[in-house]
């Protein structure tokens, strides 16, 4: 994950940031992003966490041409959309992909804002703030996962306890 995705995944505002404000922001992210709280909360903390290790040794000015604004609450609202549909979740750098049986659930994902890459037969999810495009040619799913990193999420049914 490039500093600058992961700072903005961690809802860090522009200007100096130290190691100290780093912190303080993955608190308050794994707070608010707790499987315990978030029914998409286990792919999220997967994200917060991959975004501290990125930026945790950062510390300098951070500025993006992007607003960092409600970054990680988009992805948390199209990871929570799809939750519960039995599709295999991959999160690559800050994008999600979706694999599976996805044809079935095809007008769920495109309301939730994921759309259909027809050369990886998958669908992805990425904020619209990031529109950055890598040597402007096309990459398989394996030259993604090798340069962002790859965590799959197996997704299970969530019991809970009631009183």
């Amino acid at each position: 994950m490039r500093i600058e995705e992961a700072l903005k995944l961690l809802n860090l505002p522009e200007g100096n940031v130290t190691q100290d404000d780093i912190k303080a922001a993955y608190r308050r992210a794994a707070f608010k992003y707790h499987p315990d709280r978030n029914p998409a909360g286990l792919e999220m903390m997967q994200m917060i966490n991959a975004a501290y290790d990125a930026a945790k040794d950062f510390e300098g000015n951070f500025a993006t041409t992007a607003s960092t604004e409600n970054f990680s609450d988009k992805i948390n609202d199209a990871l929570n959309a799809i939750f519960g549909l039995n599709l295999a979740i991959e999160i690559c750098g800050c994008w999600v992909w979706v694999t599976g049986d996805t044809r079935t659930h095809r007008e769920a994902l495109k309301a939730a804002g994921y759309k259909w890459s027809p050369k990886k037969t998958a669908w992805y999810f990425r904020a619209e703030e990031d529109k950055k495009t890598w040597y402007n040619k096309s990459h398989t799913l394996d030259e993604i996962r090798f340069k962002y990193g790859s965590q799959s999420v197996v997704e299970k049914e969530r019991q809970r306890i009631t009183a």
